[in-house]
């Protein structure tokens, strides 16, 4: 009895380390859930492939701040969105947008192994050199002789 209710008082502990500070949330609700929705859409820069709303890193915790910060003084998504790529870089966004820049990084690893295959097929058709001249008969003997040793 003793060993379930430490383990539920370890588990209570654990849940309320894990729970963001309510000191950090906006007072408005409309505003906090702005906040949470972009929160899932900015990537971690520290963890890089988790989005800022499941990260515990420092960087994480400075970007929800300045996001809360800028939804509080009035931004929209889209000015804060915007904030956040000039800050960081179009990295910042979980999901960049279309441009060519960034067609062009996806693409290119494609584009080179598709090259690479394709000239492979090229040089596997190709036909074989032609032979070169026959031995001389200096030269057959030699290579009896190499063959015997």
């Amino acid at each position: 009895m003793r060993l379930r209710a430490a383990l539920a008082a370890l588990t209570a502990l654990l849940c309320l380390a894990a729970a963001p500070d309510p000191a950090d949330e906006l007072s408005n609700p409309a505003q906090e859930a702005r906040a949470r929705s972009l929160f899932e859409q900015i990537r971690c820069v520290v963890c890089q492939n988790e989005s800022i709303d499941d990260s515990e890193a420092d960087m994480a915790r400075i970007v929800r701040q300045s996001i809360r910060a800028q939804i509080a003084a009035g931004h929209s998504d889209d000015q804060v969105r915007a904030f956040l790529v000039q800050r960081y870089g179009e990295f910042i966004l979980l999901r960049p947008r279309f441009s060519l820049a960034n067609a062009a990084a996806w693409l290119t690893p494609f584009v080179i192994v598709g090259a690479g295959g394709v000239a492979i097929l090229w040089r596997a058709r190709r036909p074989p050199p032609p032979p070169g001249p026959p031995l001389t008969a200096e030269e057959e003997a030699r290579l009896a002789r190499l063959r015997e040793s």
